[in-house]
């Protein structure tokens, strides 16, 4: 990160980018912000307006909490007193895409861009790992992939930055267009396409077109990076040929250019070797799971594009570590012991809960411990919904998966779909679904969480480590 007391902008290198009019006294921008929550001293908050409330609200709190400045739009700024450091402009997330682009242009960083139907997350913060191991590194906070989430992370972006990895999301044809352009990679990555936000598309094909959009910002001279083992490959191949980009492949096919030697899956971690473009490298991730394998194999690939030391990259990916909601274990206390929880609450589709139903049957139980997933429905499959819920039947048989609740109308397909011996429990809602969790778990266990976000599976999460937490302390 940057040292605080770096500026990240000059105050006339805002004014420059965004077209606006300064007014009071700002001082020195050492950060961009558009939550008071988060915001640092020196910060310039962007009042953008969102779907919920305008950001010009909190003008007011911004500037008492140390924000260097306010950019506000023109029709709200005698809205604030007259000596308020403010920067006006026409509007403000225009104004936040303009500081975006001028960051990108200023900087000489290598960048890559991320996308893809599953695993998006996982895959920008490998790359950060892997990228800061060979020098200053920049990425995208959390899952910022949208029209307000990409400015905002090139914003942030420090000039010194050597190298800059961007997360880009869509659930609608045309999203990633706009974005990439902003963004204007070196390596475009996808990781996968499967069928997610189906319903927002005629089918598998034009998610995969949609996807490709991701070339549409290449550098001249870019590299896609692709998964040869994915269906929709020819098409993205096709896609990125077309705009001229240099195509690399991985896989665990001997053919990718990325490709898997040799390979341990472990309950916390996996061991690998892999020919990386002709290096030989050998590895530990600190992350468990088959498909996270499969995209480190892509990271390295990006990483070896970019020029990074591939060696200190594969060393630092020991280090990953699941993000918020994508397999952080929890620890339950119980009357007699423990039991452990996955909590893979962020998001869901079919693909990825085939994956965290594999990590789970992988993952060690206690002495009498049971294997428990615990599943919400997944959101956005369009008419096949059903039958994707009640096909997970079959991974959860091939997994040996002990118990099975299930929470929503979507899930009542996989219910029926289970023999009588692995039905755990059902509720209609997820909260109805805390109690009969609680009741039914015993020490030893092992549970998985998993739902699309709609599903509220995250509460579930939080309920349960709440209430097995204060039964820890009235132990102590």
């Amino acid at each position: 990160m940057m040292n605080a007391l770096t500026p990240l902008y000059a105050l006339d290198e805002l004014v420059a980018a965004t077209a606006g009019e300064v007014r009071g006294a700002p001082q020195a921008v050492t950060g961009i912000s558009i939550d008071t929550r988060t915001l640092s001293p020196g910060d310039a908050f962007f009042a953008i307006t969102g779907e919920k409330s305008d950001g010009h609200a909190y003008v007011a709190a911004a500037l008492e909490n140390g924000a260097a400045l306010a950019v506000v739009a023109r029709d709200k700024a005698a809205d604030f007193p007259a000596d308020a450091p403010l920067l006006v402009v026409e509007d403000v997330l225009d104004a936040l895409v303009a500081t975006g682009r001028a960051a990108r242009a200023r900087s000489q960083a290598k960048i890559v861009a991320v996308t893809g139907s599953v695993g998006k997350t996982t895959t920008k913060e490998a790359l950060r790992l892997a990228l800061s191991a060979d020098g200053l590194t920049h990425a995208s906070a959390a899952s910022y992939n949208n029209h307000w989430g990409v400015p905002l992370s090139l914003a942030r972006m420090p000039r010194e930055a050597r190298y800059g990895v961007f997360e880009i999301g869509m659930n609608h044809a045309g999203e990633i267009t706009p974005l990439v352009q902003m963004v204007r990679p070196h390596v475009a990555l996808i990781t996968t396409v499967e069928a997610v936000h189906i319903a927002h598309f005629s089918g598998i094909e034009a998610i995969a077109d949609a996807k490709a959009e991701i070339f549409a910002g290449l550098e001249p001279g870019g590299a896609a990076v692709l998964n040869l083992e994915n269906p929709q490959f020819a098409r993205l191949e096709a896609a990125a040929r077309a705009r001229d980009a240099r195509v690399v492949t991985f896989g665990a096919q001997e053919g990718a250019d990325a490709h898997l030697l040799d390979l341990c899956l472990k309950a916390d971690c996996s061991t690998l070797v892999a020919d990386i473009l002709g290096t030989r490298v050998t590895l530990k991730v600190g992350m468990p799971g088959r498909h996270i394998v499969q995209n480190v194999l892509a990271v390295l690939a990006a990483a070896q594009l970019m020029g990074a030391d591939l060696a200190l990259a594969s060393l630092a990916l020991a280090r990953l570590k699941p993000p918020p909601g994508r397999g952080v274990p929890v620890r339950l206390a119980l009357p007699g012991g423990y039991a452990t929880l996955l909590d893979e609450s962020y998001n869901a589709n079919p693909a990825s809960m085939r994956a965290a139903i594999d990590v789970l049957s992988r993952t060690p139980v206690g002495p009498r411990g049971r294997r428990i997933a615990v599943l919400g429905d997944m959101l956005e499959l369009g008419t096949d919904g059903p039958a994707h819920h009640a096909e997970l039947a079959e991974p959860i048989a091939k997994g040996g998966i002990d118990l099975v609740f299930c929470s929503g109308p979507l899930m009542r397909s996989l219910w029926q779909a289970l023999p009588s011996d692995r039905r755990g429990g059902y509720a209609p809602a997820s909260d109805t679904l805390v109690s009969i969790l609680a009741s039914a778990l015993r020490p030893g266990d092992t549970l998985m969480v998993k739902g699309s976000n709609g599903s509220r599976m995250g509460p579930l999460v939080k309920a349960l480590a709440d209430r097995f937490r204060a039964a820890e302390e009235a132990v102590l």
